[in-house]
């Protein structure tokens, strides 16, 4: 053991991962703990996952590869099924004679070599590669369009979907069971999805095929077709799940699946809508890790996350948030309420839908079938003696008018509308018919949202920009400037988008003093903008442009995002 912990020490010193002095403190610690060496340094972050990946390769005496998609032998890869790949990050490499190399994240887990010997007939020959380049491996040879096609030859459908459209409910509910394809396909649809990080699965009708999209990043992309004879087995298979009533087919429907993923807990929102071809499906992935959520990574401008907090230290008052849907204005809020939420504090929201569940919060579900609308919810929620109301949307001049009255009596609203900007927000509240004085003595501040698409850090590279870009970005003082931007090429890390992950904007207007009188004077959207920007207000297009000019996005994305006519 004792040789072994010298290898990794000397291997750490010769690659200089660490410096004498941290390495030192890291064995006093191990002394101290009586942890391996191994597993303080990924406790503490002192290193990297390629790193960690190769100290480990090198104390065990085992070879690290740089793993790559296109070093994968495809017949290699598929000698062990793809539940064993995912479940335990492996992949099969390439045979050699009698051995089979495979890449491995933890090469010395005797149990799984074992589990492949067994299935394959091959010797393992394990080689080390970092989790990341492994499933990016797994996700190039297993995708769910090659998983899809396997799934649906093993079903033997008949041509014509005529057939099984006549199942009744029984046949139907034993296949959740005993059809194993069906299973599997609807299965690899939305693993797949997870692990592409889509927001929303779109199940879609249509000739000649069923048409199956992912949103990611905000944009829909195609992922694979189904043959249309496929359609009612898969449909019924997921309203089954989701216990809905797979009888019913000419009414919209909504459900919910809860699954695990990768060690994550995910809550599946589905909702049906009969069209002309047949039902279409959408299912919403709700990560239920809610814990990760904080407003420091929600709004990551140190500027704004300040003005946030500025804002909600009030014990009373409104705060509204503005944007089209999709923005994450929801996510916002729930952020603020996670930063607010204290055993001191009754915190009571009305929501459509409820799109998580906050522990410590109650959470009431709009139902206007029911009688239960934002405006009756609202109205008994004030008489539940709370600090904090989030309102999930004003819609109509009664839940204005009840929000506006509970921010006056002494409690802290939250709410969204749908406007264009921030200074946007007071005009929608006069529409809504609230006075102009109500406005002025309750609104705290409006914030303006939007989600912009960041680049892929593994494929950015930095370009000189031509000179309409500059104008784009600077006007007509554009000729001076001498910059660098960046873009995508485009890789496996990001499914070739160029793009990886998204970032929240935030256009937030406090409503000061002059403002607030500017307000009583019913002045126009555009004079308590320029006065808010005269305050030290930062625009949407301000913020986008700064993200552009750090390089982490692009300037096609700050045009696709922000409505540069409104600015």
């Amino acid at each position: 053991m004792q040789k072994k912990q010298d290898c990794t020490i000397s291997y750490i010193l010769e690659e200089n991962i660490l410096d004498e002095k941290t390495l030192q403190k890291v064995l006093e610690q191990q002394e101290t703990s009586g942890q391996s060496l191994i597993s303080i340094l990924k406790k503490n972050n002192l290193v990297d996952e390629d790193q960690l990946t190769r100290i480990i390769a090198a104390s065990n005496k085992i070879e690290f590869v740089n793993l790559s998609p296109e070093m994968v032998d495809p017949m290699a890869a598929h000698m062990v099924t793809y539940d064993m790949v995912n479940r335990h990050n492996i992949i099969p490499v390439k045979k050699e004679n009698d051995k089979l190399l495979v890449a491995m994240s933890e090469p010395m887990n005797l149990s799984i070599r074992d589990q492949i010997e067994m299935k394959t007939g091959y010797q393992v020959v394990p080689v080390a590669a970092t989790p990341s380049a492994i499933k990016q491996a797994i996700h190039y040879h297993f995708n769910v369009e090659n998983v899809t096609k396997q799934a649906i030859a093993s079903m033997r459908l008949k041509e014509g979907a005529d057939s099984s459209a006549k199942q009744d409910e029984a046949e139907l509910k034993s296949a959740r069971v005993a059809n194993a394809p069906i299973t599997k396909l609807v299965s690899s649809i939305i693993d797949s999805a997870i692990d592409a990080r889509a927001s929303d699965i779109h199940i879609e009708p249509h000739e000649p095929d069923m048409r199956v999209r992912y949103r990611i990043d905000g944009l829909l992309s195609d992922a694979i077709s189904v043959p249309l004879s496929a359609q009612q087995e898969v449909v019924s298979h997921i309203k089954i799940l989701a216990d809905m009533d797979i009888s019913e087919r000419r009414l919209p429907q909504d459900g919910h699946i809860a699954i695990s993923h990768d060690g994550s807990d995910y809550d599946l929102r589905v909702s049906s809508l009969p069209a002309a071809s047949g039902e279409k499906i959408v299912i919403r992935i709700l990560d239920k890790n809610v814990d990760k959520w904080s407003l420091d990574t929600v709004a990551s401008s140190p500027e704004d996350n300040q003005r946030f907090r500025k804002l909600v230290a009030n014990p009373y008052g409104m705060l509204l948030l503005t944007g089209p849907t999709g923005c994450g204005k929801t996510t916002t809020l729930y952020s603020i309420l996670q930063l607010l939420n204290t055993p001191e504090k009754n915190i009571v929201t009305v929501e459509d839908p409820i799109e998580y569940c906050l522990s410590g919060i109650t959470q009431l579900q709009v139902k206007p079938i029911a009688g239960v609308t934002f405006a009756s919810a609202l109205r008994s929620i004030v008489r539940q003696d709370p600090d904090i109301i989030l309102v999930g949307e004003i819609r109509d001049p009664e839940t204005a008018e009840i929000a506006v009255s509970a921010a006056q009596t002494g409690h802290l609203v939250l709410s969204t509308l749908h406007t264009n900007d921030a200074a946007g927000a007071i005009s929608r509240l006069a529409d809504l018919k609230v006075p102009s004085f109500l406005v002025a003595s309750t609104l705290l501040g409006a914030a303006a949202q939007r989600l912009i698409r960041t680049l892929c850090p593994k494929c950015k590279q930095a370009y000189e920009p031509s000179v309409n870009e500059l104008k784009c970005l600077f006007g007509e003082s554009y000729q001076d400037k001498k910059i660098e931007l960046y873009r995508g090429m485009g890789c496996n890390n990001c499914y070739h988008t160029g793009y990886h992950g998204r970032k929240g904007i935030f256009e937030i207007l406090p409503i000061s003093r002059e403002i607030r009188k500017m307000i009583v004077d019913a002045s126009s959207d555009d004079a308590i903008k320029q006065q808010a920007i005269k305050e030290g207000m930062k625009t949407l297009l301000k913020n986008a442009v700064d993200e552009v000019l750090n390089g982490v996005t692009t300037l096609d994305e700050l045009m696709r995002v922000v409505d540069v006519r409104t600015e």
